[in-house]
């Protein structure tokens, strides 16, 4: 069920990512299906990997030893973003090569109102981006308009809130 590889400069993210047909599977499984508290970093169901949804999200537990999506708070530190190189964001899948620039990163209380995949009109998704734009601990240069397609990336911050980064899509190439 390995459908990718999702890497994030400044973090110890540089994993394999697979899929199921639901989001609960891989909170208890590692990447070889056997029981595992730690789970796997694992994209939406509902996503697609041959051709990405406006918002592609990913998910992985956010662990104390800095596995998995562990060390995704770094992206909080001062440090982090002043260095401009870790704004970039890689995936690959069996298909297309993807490059990803950071324009969000926060932690807040759990709500599932930034896990939308699709988008009913053009005016409902500049909301969507205004509002997880307007999160963001800190500015980036980066802008998101209409057409544009995103990542989001999601784990735990603590028990009562969660750690999210979103990234622009600037470029992709086919594999061949």
């Amino acid at each position: 069920e390995v459908v990718g590889w999702v890497q994030v400069k400044g973090t110890n993210i540089n994993y394999p990512f697979v899929q199921h047909t639901d989001n609960k599977y891989y909170l208890k499984k590692s990447l070889d299906r056997t029981y595992n508290s730690a789970g796997w970093v694992f994209l939406d169901y509902r996503n697609s990997t041959t051709d990405l949804d406006k918002n592609t999200i990913i998910y992985a537990h956010g662990r104390v030893d800095g596995t998995m999506f562990g060390t995704l708070k770094n992206t909080l530190n001062r440090e982090w973003f002043d260095n401009s190189e870790n704004h970039i964001l890689k995936i690959s899948t069996p298909f297309y090569n993807y490059v990803f620039e950071v324009f969000s990163i926060y932690h807040i209380k759990t709500t599932d109102d930034y896990l939308y995949t699709n988008f009913i009109s053009d005016e409902q998704y500049m909301n969507f981006i205004d509002l997880i734009t307007s999160r963001s601990v800190y500015k980036f240069p980066t802008v998101v308009g209409p057409t544009d397609k995103i990542l989001t990336l999601s784990t735990c911050y603590n028990s009562a809130e969660k750690m999210v980064l979103h990234a622009k899509l600037t470029m992709y190439e086919k594999r061949s």
